[in-house]
């Protein structure tokens, strides 16, 4: 007990703000381009959407080293479009923390897609004839009638989100690298001091990565018993 709580005194608590910066960053992002993309595909026909509900959702099933791979193909400075970006606008992804975050949105987008596509397809299609009826603006119908309609779906998937962002490894490694107080997330922390045979400090991360899992989780469920109730209460 006493090395744990020695442990924690002398923790560096950098991959812990860089985790919680880069899972807030990529949700928001995917909050949107998951809204969005929901919002297309749903009026799109069978065919179409087949396909692009296909490659939307790619990320989810690949092995994250294969999406980082690809996304150090498009972002790397030796390439055409990570040239134009560094020369252009000054930006540069590979071993930046921006990195962090372009590796975290693309690998959890698709859960925010899913489960905002899942949401949309459950709302009663009788809201949205009568918000037409009473001469809403389709974009008007979307916001006020449809979103809110499937809140508790948006939700969940921005909960999910958020907690695959913050716990991204893989594409985020290949991407971003693993450099202390810049990139090092609390999964690549937990790899490294594995790696020195440090398993002491690595429970001590992977206890805190339980908790803000179990809150997290704890958090989406409260919420989502609370929605259900006001529902039934209607």
């Amino acid at each position: 007990m006493n090395e744990i709580v020695e442990i924690l005194k002398n923790l560096d608590w950098s991959p812990f703000y860089i985790s919680i910066k880069t899972g807030i960053a990529a949700t928001i992002v995917s909050f949107f381009l998951g809204i969005f993309a929901a919002q297309k595909i749903m009026g799109a026909t069978s065919r179409l959407k087949a396909v692009l509900d296909g490659i939307l959702t790619l990320p989810l099933v690949l092995p994250p080293t294969v999406a980082g791979f690809f996304l150090l193909l498009i972002f790397s400075k030796r390439r055409p479009f990570g040239i134009f970006l560094f020369q252009t606008f000054g930006i540069k992804v590979v071993q930046t923390w921006l990195g962090c975050v372009v590796a975290a949105t693309v690998i959890a987008f698709p859960l925010m897609y899913r489960n905002a596509r899942a949401a949309f397809e459950q709302v009663d299609v009788n809201l949205i004839y009568a918000g037409r009826t009473l001469g809403m603006s389709e974009m008007a119908i979307f916001w006020k009638i449809v979103v809110p309609a499937a809140g508790p779906g948006i939700f969940s998937g921005t909960i999910l989100t958020f907690a695959r962002a913050m716990g991204e490894y893989g594409a985020t490694s290949m991407l971003a690298g693993n450099i202390p107080g810049k990139t090092g997330t609390i999964s690549q922390r937990i790899a490294m001091v594995i790696q020195d045979g440090n398993y002491l400090t690595a429970g001590v991360w992977v206890a805190i990565v339980l908790v803000i899992a179990f809150l997290l989780v704890f958090f989406m469920n409260v919420i989502a018993s609370k929605k259900m109730k006001q529902q039934k209460k209607w």
